[in-house]
């Protein structure tokens, strides 16, 4: 993949360059200096994603009002979240080598405007069916500007800055949860769910034209070919780490999906409650994916890889344990503040693998980056809808108490992909 050089490796690519003592060339440390500011873009990006992570993620907390609303069963309104995430993986698998050929900022800006109108296309649903046809839409949308933000994040970055990059397009799905999911879940519960994707629609419309003069207008970078993407799959040690990917995040959402009905069934917490839970749960997961991207630049891509999945599957399987212990002794305030810091742990960690994974890849590999984080973004919605769709057939056969468990096994593979995904091969005789 061609890379774009950064800014102030030379005098004459910075406009603050020294005019009067042309024999001395930028330090390392300048260079980093004068690529900083290039940050802000970022920011910019992860805002953007920010609203794509609350339409991934809102049909979790508004899953019964959805349900009721479009008289469908909790488990078919549970399958919106399977299609968007099935969708998200197989567009942004399959696009990502088109887009390559592309300027990245018209492609945002068209991933955009059909954004904002599947959103609205939501709002005036007449019944499942038109709403299933939009989340088609909002999953291929969401899948083409995480991909594009993804990849804009580590090129306007220097190098060792790029596990923070990525971390901090993640904060802004993991934001999403903090302000967009509890806000969603208050709104639905003044005006009805259609006013949540209305508010979607409008807050991404004035999007597409700040990101259209924010974000430079570049040449296409250099196109995928068919070869990245067998180098992508058919090297083992990569393929193991996208397997960490599906597998932890199918775990996650075994029991995420379905998070409220699991909550309702063991608190029977009001919807403002229910909304500050949410919020206690998305503060982590900022906490989160910027950690993980702190530990993939600071403990480096293996330790962070195999320390990922490990420290996650034991946040997990304390959720179900602290839920034992409220129901088994009452639920008074100690109890329940003990499930309350098992899921906010669970949450921090379960947005930690996105930057982890994706460095680690970047590293391992910086050839091939572009194919590479096409296939994890891929990866990550394949784990979503897997999680998802098996978290649904639970629900269907009243077994709602066995999810997290199921996810911690899904969980305990994604730590056997990490091993083999980190480990390194012995040297032929």
């Amino acid at each position: 993949m061609a890379r774009t050089p950064p800014a102030a490796s030379s005098p004459a690519s910075s406009p603050t360059a020294p005019t009067l003592t042309a024999t001395h060339s930028p330090s390392p440390d300048s260079a980093a200096a004068h690529e900083r500011p290039r940050t802000a873009r970022v920011w910019l990006l992860a805002l953007t994603v920010f609203l794509v992570g609350i339409d991934e993620n809102i049909c979790t907390g508004i899953l019964p009002a959805i349900s009721s609303g479009l008289n469908v069963s909790m488990a078919s309104a549970g399958q919106l979240t399977t299609v968007f995430s099935a969708v998200f993986a197989l567009w942004a698998f399959t696009m990502a080598a088109w887009l390559s050929r592309h300027s990245r900022r018209r492609a945002l800006i068209v991933a955009l405007v059909v954004f904002t109108l599947s959103n609205l296309a939501a709002t005036f649903a007449p019944g499942y069916a038109t709403l299933f046809a939009a989340r088609i839409a909002m999953g291929a949308s969401c899948a083409t500007i995480v991909l594009l933000c993804s990849r804009l994040a580590t090129e306007i970055t220097p190098p060792d800055y790029h596990g923070r990059a990525v971390g901090i397009i993640f904060m802004g799905i993991s934001a999403s949860l903090v302000l967009g999911v509890p806000l969603g879940m208050t709104l639905e519960h003044w005006a009805g769910w259609r006013a949540v994707f209305a508010a979607i629609a409008l807050a991404s419309a004035p999007l597409v034209f700040v990101l259209w003069r924010a974000l430079p207008s570049s040449t296409p970078p250099a196109a995928l070919t068919l070869r990245a993407y067998v180098r992508a799959l058919a090297q083992p040690r990569r393929l193991a780490a996208q397997g960490v990917t599906i597998a932890m995040l199918g775990g996650h959402f075994t029991l995420f999906a379905y998070l409220v009905p699991y909550l309702q069934s063991l608190l029977a917490p009001s919807p403002d409650t229910m909304s500050l839970l949410f919020l206690a749960f998305g503060v982590a997961g900022v906490a989160g994916a910027w950690l993980g991207g702190w530990a993939a630049d600071r403990a480096g891509p293996v330790a962070s890889l195999l320390g990922c999945p490990s420290l996650f599957l034991v946040a997990m399987a304390s959720v179900p344990l602290a839920a034992m212990t409220v129901t088994a002794l009452g639920g008074d305030v100690w109890q329940v503040a003990l499930f309350l810091v098992a899921m906010m742990v669970w949450g921090a960690l379960s947005w930690s693998i996105s930057p982890v994974v994706q460095n680690f890849l970047i590293r391992t590999a910086p050839q091939d980056a572009e194919a590479n984080v096409g296939v994890n973004v891929a990866a990550m919605h394949v784990g979503v809808a897997l999680g998802a769709g098996a978290g649904g057939a639970l629900v269907d056969a009243n077994a709602l108490g066995l999810t997290p468990w199921v996810g911690c096994g899904l969980v305990a593979l994604s730590v056997v992909y990490a091993w083999m995904a980190t480990r390194t091969p012995r040297p032929k005789p």
